[in-house]
């Protein structure tokens, strides 16, 4: 099940909404952890006995740990059983398949692959359960002693599939002693259907350019097909990532969560350093405060910090899929923030921002073709076309009707990745006499994303494979 669904908008979501308000305080949490399960269990119910597992295994991970502090060595075994097994767990439904293919490769063996589905979400509960656990060990927060209260942070589906990754400590007051508001609950709602209008209504739209340029055969594209296809994929992604991350806030709102913001207009970054701070914020907190800063960060001189960035964007590619892509879309950006830090960084700072942008983006947009195509050679023939060094057309017929019937949406596009509309908005509410058309507003992103729903096959969502 996703957020952008009729059977989640219509049914799901109102079903458990009136019964965690419904049931005594004490008791939401419960609410919360059986309704989390069943929205797990919806597409894949054998996988739910994972979730269990990481949930019951971490949750006394967490209490041995503790309950042995004074003891020097019982917690750091605890520590690496559980960062063992959990990445165990990931690296078979993620990676065995990856690995063995390319066993068979290297060594001419035949090896059979398991072709399993990815259990949904587990990249990200993974990560979570992991930071609790090292978190406990370093004594950053204390253990949670109550299952139900673990189990509701671990399963907690506005943010299960797709993040905001949420560290325990960032919400371990909020499980226990949340305040559900009648103002918190009304926010909630107006930005889940902010992130459902940039999913269902841009995203979905906009991917459309992309599918069709996709599917055509790389000698069939024009430069300007090529561009105007990855230009779509690259307000997609963010429409669609962002929008689910906005869906996702919006519903920890409506339960009494305060989750942590997941994007801040990434498009409008001056260098790939600062895209970077803006994108997937709580994926490169992660990484930052689980894997850089532990290998020693920036403190132990240059050369150790460019170890250090290597094997963060070597982990960060291989963390959104088991492809050589992935891993190649995450060491290009590692490079370009390593040349930042080098010299890059420093001339970019006297260079005007319209120039620092347009480097930004331009390598932003060339980074998604390595992440969107499946292979090398698929990603090489689509770059080959766009800068026109496989004999392509300049344009075409179908790369100009392309363009003209899709110059207005990504018109649109590019405006509302922009803070601009969010500052009109802003803008609106402090004008009292203009206030009253908002409710106006949200109902008809409402009526108008559901009807799409409605009437519309193509609802892809790109970060569910993840």
């Amino acid at each position: 099940m996703v957020f952008s669904s009729l059977t989640f908008i219509l049914t799901f979501l109102p079903l458990t909404l009136i019964f965690y308000y419904l049931a005594p305080r004490p008791y939401r949490n419960v609410v919360l952890f059986v309704a989390s399960l069943v929205f797990y269990a919806w597409g894949e119910p054998v996988y739910i006995f994972i979730m269990i597992f990481s949930t019951v295994f971490d949750y006394f991970n967490g209490l041995l740990i503790e309950k042995n502090r004074g003891n020097k060595i019982i917690p750091k075994l605890v520590l690496i059983t559980s960062v063992v097994v959990n990445l165990g767990i990931l690296g078979f439904f993620k990676y065995y398949d990856f690995i063995i293919r390319n066993l068979n490769l290297v060594f001419d063996l035949e090896l059979s692959v398991l072709n399993l589905p990815l259990p949904v979400g587990i990249s990200f509960y993974t990560f979570q359960t992991m930071s609790y656990t090292i978190d406990v060990y370093l004594g950053k927060v204390a253990a949670q002693k109550d299952i139900i209260t673990f189990g509701t942070y671990v399963t907690m589906f506005p943010q299960l599939v797709a993040g905001p990754i949420v560290k325990y400590g960032d919400i371990q007051e909020q499980l226990t002693h949340r305040k559900e508001s009648l103002d918190c609950f009304g926010e909630g709602v107006e930005v889940f259907l902010t992130g459902l209008a940039k999913k269902v209504l841009m995203a979905n739209n906009i991917g459309i350019l992309w599918s069709s340029v996709k599917s055509t055969p790389i000698n069939g594209l024009s430069m300007l097909s090529a561009w105007l296809g990855i230009i779509a994929f690259t307000f997609q992604i963010y429409f669609d990532f962002s929008g689910y991350s906005d869906m996702a806030i919006g519903l920890g709102k409506m339960f009494g969560f305060n989750l942590l913001k997941n994007f801040d207009y990434p498009y409008i970054s001056k260098s790939i350093t600062e895209f970077w701070r803006r994108w997937h914020i709580s994926l490169g907190s992660w990484f930052r405060e689980y894997v850089y800063i532990p290998l020693g960060g920036n403190r132990r001189g240059p050369l150790i910090q460019y170890r250090n960035l290597i094997i963060v964007w070597f982990l960060t590619g291989l963390w959104h899929g088991a492809n050589w892509n992935f891993i190649l879309w995450g060491m290009y950006f590692g490079a370009f923030i390593i040349i930042e830090k080098i010299f890059l960084g420093n001339m970019l700072e006297s260079c005007p921002q319209v120039f620092n942008h347009f480097y930004t983006m331009l390598v932003v947009i060339i980074g998604w073709v390595f992440f969107e195509c499946d292979s090398f050679g698929q990603t090489a023939g689509f770059l080959k076309t766009m800068f026109g060094l496989n004999g392509a057309k300049l344009f075409d017929s179908q790369g100009i009707y392309y363009l003209y019937t899709n110059v207005v949406l990504i018109a649109l596009a590019i405006l509302f990745s922009t803070p601009l509309s969010h500052n009109i908005i802003r803008n609106v509410r402090k004008k009292r006499w203009l206030a009253f058309i908002m409710p106006f507003i949200y109902l008809a992103i409402l009526f108008f994303s559901t009807a799409y729903l409605v009437n519309e096959s193509y609802n892809p969502f790109l970060y569910f494979r993840f």
